[in-house]
C-alpha cells in the first residue's frame, strides 16, 4: 500500500516538529514548510493527500495558500485550515472557501487523527471515483477501436477531430454499424467527457411518451403525470444527448427539436417558462433523410441544424481487413468471460468470415 503523504504548512518551527511527529505516530510521512509559498511548491514538487495550512502565514495566508493548491490538482487534495483559538470568523470563512475542514489551537491530538482520518477517507474516495470515471471513458475511446480498413481509420480520424468540439453531428450508417459506439466516443474523448452521456431511441416511443422523454414534463401535465419529470436535455446538462434514429421522430417533436437547437432552450410539457440548457447534440440515422425531407416526414430545416458536422459508417461488407481482428478480440473476450482456453482457430474460418457478403 502507498505511503499517505501529508503536507504541513506552519511556520512556527516547534509546533510544525510537534506535528510532523504527530502524524508519523499515525503512520503517515509528513513534509514541513515554513511558509505559504515554500508550501506550494512543495505541493507542486511533490504532492499531497491531504495538506494541513496554517491561517497566519509571513507571506501568503492559509487560504490564498488552498487557492493555489486547488488550482494545482483541481481541489483533489482536503486542505484542512489550522486557525488560533476561539477565531469562529476565520473559521467560517475558511469553510466558505473551500476548506475540506479547520483546527484549533492548540491542536487536540484526537480531533486532529479524527479529522486526518476523514480527509484521507474523501481523498481516497475522490480517487477511486475518478479511476473509474477514467476505465468507463476509456472503455468508449477511440483508443479502443478496431480499425484497421481505410475506411474505419478515416471514421477514427474524424471522430478524434469532432471530439475536441462542441459541434452537432448526425452520424449515418446501416444498423449494427455502431453508431452508438461513434456517439459515445465523440463524448468519452473530449471536454464533456466528466458529463453525463444521455441516449434516446427516437423509434422506441410513441409521439407524446417522446415529447416528455426529451424535456421533460410537469405535474399534471396529462393523466399520470403526478410530479414534475426531467427529461434527457435536462439530464444529459453539461454532458452529450445522443439521439438515436432521428429519421423516426415524429413532426411534433422535430419543431420542438428545431426550437432546441436554434435557442438552446427548453420548455417542459405543460410548462409556461422556458430554460437554457448546455448540451452537445449527437444524432444518428439509418435512414435516407434526404429522402423523407423530399417525401415531407422529416424538415429540411431541421436536417441542415443536425448536420453541421456528418460521420458515414461503413457496413463491416466494406471494411473486411478488420473482421479477423474484431473476430479475435471477441474471442479473447469471450475465454475470458467464460474462464476457458481456446488453443487455436482454424484459418478456414477466418476465410469464411471474411467471404461473407
Amino acid at each position: 500500500m502507498d505511503t499517505v503523504r501529508i503536507l504541513i504548512v506552519e511556520d512556527d518551527a516547534d509546533h510544525g516538529r510537534s506535528l510532523v511527529e504527530a502524524i508519523g505516530g499515525l503512520g503517515h510521512a509528513a513534509e514541513l514548510a515554513a511558509t505559504g509559498r515554500a508550501g506550494v511548491e512543495a505541493f507542486r514538487a511533490r504532492g499531497a493527500d491531504v495538506v494541513l495550512s496554517d491561517l497566519v502565514l509571513p507571506d501568503i495566508d492559509g487560504i490564498e495558500v488552498m487557492r493555489r493548491i486547488r488550482e494545482l490538482d483541481d481541489g483533489r487534495a482536503p486542505v484542512i485550515l489550522m486557525t488560533a483559538y476561539g477565531s469562529v470568523d476565520s473559521s467560517v470563512r475558511a469553510m466558505k472557501e473551500g476548506a475540506y475542514d479547520y483546527l484549533q489551537k492548540p491542536l487536540d491530538i484526537d480531533d486532529l487523527q479524527a479529522k486526518l482520518a476523514r480527509a484521507l477517507e474523501a481523498s481516497r474516495l475522490r480517487r477511486q471515483v475518478e479511476r473509474l470515471s477514467a476505465e468507463v471513458r476509456g472503455k468508449w475511446s477511440v483508443r479502443t477501436w478496431v480499425a484497421e480498413s481505410p475506411a474505419m481509420r478515416e471514421v477514427a480520424r474524424q471522430t478524434r477531430a469532432l471530439a475536441q468540439t462542441n459541434a452537432t453531428v448526425l452520424i449515418r450508417g446501416e444498423s449494427g454499424t455502431g453508431k452508438e459506439w461513434v456517439a459515445r466516443a465523440l463524448h468519452a474523448d473530449g471536454p464533456r467527457a466528466e458529463g453525463p452521456f444521455v441516449a434516446v431511441n427516437c423509434a422506441a416511443f410513441a409521439e407524446t411518451l417522446l415529447e416528455s422523454e426529451l424535456f421533460g414534463h410537469e405535474k399534471g401535465a396529462f393523466t399520470g403525470a403526478v410530479a414534475r419529470h426531467a427529461g434527457a436535455f435536462e439530464r444529459a446538462q453539461g454532458g452529450t444527448l445522443f439521439l438515436d434514429e432521428i429519421g423516426d421522430a415524429p413532426p411534433a417533436v422535430q419543431v420542438k427539436l428545431l426550437r432546441v437547437l436554434e435557442d438552446r432552450e427548453i420548455m417542459r410539457v405543460g410548462g409556461h417558462e422556458s430554460f437554457r440548457v448546455d448540451v452537445r447534440l449527437v444524432s444518428a440515422t439509418n435512414r435516407d433523410l434526404e429522402a423523407r425531407v423530399a417525401a415531407g416526414t422529416f424538415r429540411q430545416d431541421l436536417l441542415y441544424r443536425l448536420q453541421v458536422v456528418g460521420i458515414v459508417l461503413p457496413p463491416l461488407r466494406e471494411r473486411r481487413a478488420d473482421i479477423r481482428p474484431l473476430a479475435e478480440r471477441f474471442i479473447a473476450q469471450a475465454q475470458a468471460d467464460h474462464g476457458r482456453r481456446i488453443r487455436d482457430v482454424e484459418p478456414e474460418w477466418y476465410e469464411r468470415l471474411e467471404a461473407y457478403a
